[in-house]
């Protein structure tokens, strides 16, 4: 399993950014996805999941601002994330089902005021 993450930054509050997960080494279309962050201030949080078919869930916190898509025939996922607020920074993981023990090295958002 290789999951590498990509496309955090720095951007202000209000901005958007998109982050990329490219995924190698299982059946990707058969498989949930899920996005993670954790930050020191709230530890671990699951941001969203989809399903190898394109259901999503979306945890409270970024319900109707964040949105998960996936490319089964590139075996990459994505995380849009609009309207972002400072307490959106931390580092993003993408991992492979629902749990966290697969995942990427994670890619920091970090959001300034």
């Amino acid at each position: 399993v290789r999951l590498v993450e990509s496309g955090g930054g720095l951007v202000q509050a209000g901005g958007s950014l998109r982050l990329t997960c490219a995924a190698s080494g299982f059946t990707f279309g058969a498989t949930y996805m899920t996005w993670f962050r954790q930050s020191p201030g709230k530890g671990l949080e699951k941001v969203a999941n989809i399903s190898p078919s394109g259901n999503t869930f979306y945890g409270d916190d970024v319900k109707g601002r964040f949105s998960v898509s996936r490319d089964n025939a590139k075996s990459m996922m994505y995380l849009n994330l609009n309207s972002v607020k400072t307490e959106d920074t931390a580092m993003y993981y993408c991992a492979k089902g629902t749990g966290f023990t697969d995942r990427g090295p994670g890619t920091q958002v970090t959001v300034t005021p």
